[in-house]
């Protein structure tokens, strides 16, 4: 499978509704993404809300995007789940509709351990249709993936990369250490805030949320990274630091990230800014912060 260097958005998955999608804004928010030079689509993980989805909203959004799409960009589709046979199923699922590939976080619960993790990706590994990325999201799952587990791991020949989502740069540098050299496994960043930093590690993208507002911004960071224009990386860096201090702290909740970016496609009229149970989207006044905070990076609000 070919190397994907660059932005792959978590895209979020708009919704109107508990058990309905939001069709039309769903497709105003791929041709936004694409327009703005994205290298591929993440659906299904933490910003797009995954865990609270019913197993009918996932499928019907796995159909959905890979139809709009249309082979323009390649699509990985989050299978995590706390039951193999579902993300089994969800992953025959995904390479019906199109998909290129697919991403896995631990089963969360019972937090398993490193020897369970080797195991329980190998089979999984095994088992799916499509090449598979491991997510390293220990704040959601209760365990980290150890490098010397994904070292093991990366040694399948259907486990192609990792995302990391620890915001740990001392973990991430490990990795490259011991598999940055390897044109058969990627290594991507989660946390926005240090992307082009990583990048210029040695890291091959970022699976960054602020692309779902801003895909423009963070593609030319990546590339004046990738290309060590460093002065102006750290300009783009500076605007995504704005991004993350203002649209994605707007109260004390562990979804103010989430609920602040649909908040912020709702004020830029693409999609609906509902969010699936148990979470709630933001009223007044975190809404007005939010148009606030767009104004202030030069963004003119329609909603």
């Amino acid at each position: 499978m070919k190397k994907i260097r660059g932005i792959i958005p978590p895209m979020v998955t708009p919704l109107i509704g508990e058990e309905e999608l939001d069709r039309e804004g769903t497709t105003r928010l791929i041709e936004h993404m694409i327009a703005g030079g994205v290298h591929a689509l993440f659906l299904l993980g933490s910003t797009g809300e995954a865990q609270s989805l019913s197993y009918k909203l996932r499928y019907e959004f796995v159909e959905l995007v890979l139809k709009q799409v249309a082979g323009r960009v390649p699509v990985w589709v989050g299978i995590t789940d706390t039951s193999m046979a579902e993300s089994l199923r969800l992953a025959e699922h995904a390479k019906q509709c199109g998909a290129e590939a697919l991403v896995a976080a631990s089963p969360y619960y019972f937090a398993p351990s490193q020897q369970e993790l080797i195991e329980y990706f190998t089979a999984l590994a095994d088992a799916v249709p499509l090449p598979l990325y491991l997510y390293n999201m220990p704040s959601m799952v209760k365990v980290f993936l150890d490098p010397k587990t994904v070292t093991r791991l990366a040694d399948h020949p259907n486990i192609v990369g990792l995302k990391d989502s620890s915001c740990n740069i001392a973990y991430f540098k490990t990795l490259l250490h011991l598999l940055g050299k390897r044109e058969d496994f990627s290594l991507y960043v989660g946390a926005e805030q240090m992307t082009g930093e990583c990048v210029l590690m040695g890291g091959d993208g970022g699976v960054n949320g602020g692309a779902n507002m801003f895909p423009e911004l963070y593609v030319e960071m990546f590339r004046a990274a990738e290309t060590g224009n460093i002065v102006r990386m750290h300009e783009l860096q500076e605007r995504i630091m704005q991004v993350a201090t203002t649209i994605y702290t707007v109260g004390k909740y562990d979804s103010s990230a989430i609920k602040g970016i649909k908040s912020a496609l709702s004020l830029m009229g693409i999609c609906n800014d509902h969010l699936a149970q148990p979470y709630r989207k933001f009223e007044r006044p975190e809404r007005q912060q939010i148009r606030e905070a767009l104004e202030a990076l030069g963004v003119q609000c329609v909603g």
